[in-house]
């Protein structure tokens, strides 16, 4: 069997196992395997092929790994529904105790408590989004 065939078969072994362990690793052998194997096509000696294998899995794995797994786990840069609220501003409408009360976050009505259960906010103020839960918004007064 030629050579640059095992490099090849070698490569797609390493890729199907990339899929089942996601750790990007296995995916950058593939990737060398898969260099190697067009190295072993062009005639290029064994011990060279090693070589090969082995200066481009470091280069993969020491610098482009890296990339591929911090653009992996990159935080969710857009909020979506009621976590886009949090943080928010939000205008009392109805005095906001730790029972009940009500504020309009970007022009719609909440139902709303005081964050701090002992707080009371008059109507009129402006409040913090603290936490949403359910349909009822956590508030807490701006100094």
């Amino acid at each position: 069997m030629d050579p640059w065939l095992i490099w090849l078969i070698a490569a797609a072994v390493l890729a199907v196992a990339e899929i089942f362990t996601l750790t990007a690793a296995l995916g950058m052998l593939s990737a060398a395997a898969l260099v190697t194997a067009v190295c072993a096509a062009t005639g290029l000696p064994l011990p060279f092929q090693f070589l090969v294998f082995a200066v481009v899995a470091a280069i993969t794995l020491l610098f482009v790994r890296p990339l591929a797994v911090r653009h992996v786990l990159r935080p969710q840069a857009v909020r979506f529904g009621i976590d886009a609220l949090v943080g928010r501003a939000a205008y009392v409408v109805s005095e906001v105790s730790g029972l009940d009360g009500r504020v309009r976050i970007d022009g719609e009505e909440w139902t709303a408590r005081a964050y701090d259960e002992t707080l009371v906010i008059p109507p009129g103020r402006t409040v913090d989004v603290i936490e949403i839960s359910g349909t009822t918004a956590f508030v807490y007064p701006r100094d």
